[in-house]
């Protein structure tokens, strides 16, 4: 006989693991902005995967971390006579980043050993989950990787690697939202509004990935002005037909407008999709409202984020208002996925 008390216990303690996972990830990803915005990220020299779990304890062992930091160009051409205090505090982000990463990916990957041993999930699950561990190692060689790209002939990190750490720490985000709501769903409905918001849920990821760019390379610093750029729609130092050639990627001019284009794209395409869901009634307008508030949330912080000047407290809000976006329509696949009525 089927023991229930059994089954909802043990189906309570996958939704604390997966709420606790995705708690972190948000916290990570949160915290990842700051590092990048106190430009922190270079302070730690070295990988040290299991001796950097203890921050430094002498003033010995801070002395020998602020002279690993003194030989990377970051230090010698912008912090260059920066006191120990000073380093301590960018240390201390980078610190705090890199040990969320380790407990987010322990405490995700611990519980799913455990889970998969005590046979609490079937092959697709496992199979699914498998694949989310895999990403969080994957990060974990990101961080490093992009940490890399600044430690030798450079002054900050490179921004392509930038955006593909806080692509997959968005991607990984997600999987775990997709879980917690799908695990349970006997049936979904697959049509052509839940793969319309699929692909929209494409272009707001290319989205972050662009403003992986802008923040990468320092681009909300220049034209921190809305809705013209030093007086014009499209500014006299950006060619549109330069966006074709690579290097285009790596001019802040450039980066800085197609972050503005896209996100005029993305009010146009979610504007024929709130029409639509709301003209058919697929799923309740209280859903489409929260997606479309998201949105104007965020447009408005990225207006704000050039107009203050580039306050590090509205870019940090920018970039958490990027995770409350995700799971609004992410919530309103879902929603729209359950719905019989198309």
């Amino acid at each position: 006989m089927l023991n229930t008390n059994n089954l909802n216990k043990n189906n309570t303690h996958i939704t604390i693991w997966l709420y606790l996972s995705l708690f972190l990830v948000s916290a990570l990803i949160f915290i990842g902005g700051l590092t990048r915005l106190t430009e922190s990220g270079l302070s730690i020299t070295n990988w040290e995967l299991f001796s950097g779990i203890l921050p430094p304890l002498t003033d010995k062992k801070w002395e020998y971390y602020f002279s690993l930091y003194k030989q990377i160009p970051q230090y010698k051409e912008i912090n260059f006579g920066m006191s120990l205090a000073e380093f301590k505090y960018i240390f201390w982000w980078e610190y705090i980043h890199r040990l969320l990463a380790r407990l987010a990916s322990l405490t995700f990957i611990l519980p799913f050993i455990y889970f998969v041993i005590k046979k609490k999930f079937n092959f697709k699950q496992i199979v699914f989950y498998s694949i989310i561990s895999l990403l969080f190692f994957f990060q974990g060689f990101l961080g490093w990787y992009m940490v890399k790209s600044g430690l030798i002939s450079n002054t900050d990190v490179s921004h392509f690697r930038l955006s593909a750490h806080l692509l997959g720490a968005q991607i990984i985000l997600s999987l775990l939202f997709f879980s917690i709501l799908f695990r349970n769903t006997k049936k979904i409905y697959l049509n052509l509004y839940s793969y319309l918001i699929l692909f929209f849920l494409i272009i707001i990821f290319f989205q972050i990935a662009i403003g992986a760019f802008v923040s990468g390379l320092d681009a909300a610093k220049i034209y921190q002005t809305w809705p013209l750029m030093n007086g014009n729609f499209v500014p006299e130092d950006v060619l549109i037909k330069e966006f074709s050639n690579s290097d285009s990627y790596s001019s802040p001019s450039h980066v800085q407008f197609l972050h503005r284009i896209i996100a005029y794209f993305i009010i146009l395409i979610f504007s024929f999709i709130f029409y639509f869901l709301l003209k058919n009634k697929i799923v309740n307008s209280k859903y489409l409202f929260i997606v479309l508030l998201a949105i104007i949330f965020q447009v408005l912080l990225g207006i704000l984020v050039l107009t203050s000047g580039y306050k590090i407290y509205i870019a940090s809000l920018h970039q958490l208002g990027s995770i409350f976006l995700l799971f609004s329509i992410i919530y309103l696949f879902y929603q729209v996925s359950i719905s019989q009525k198309y």
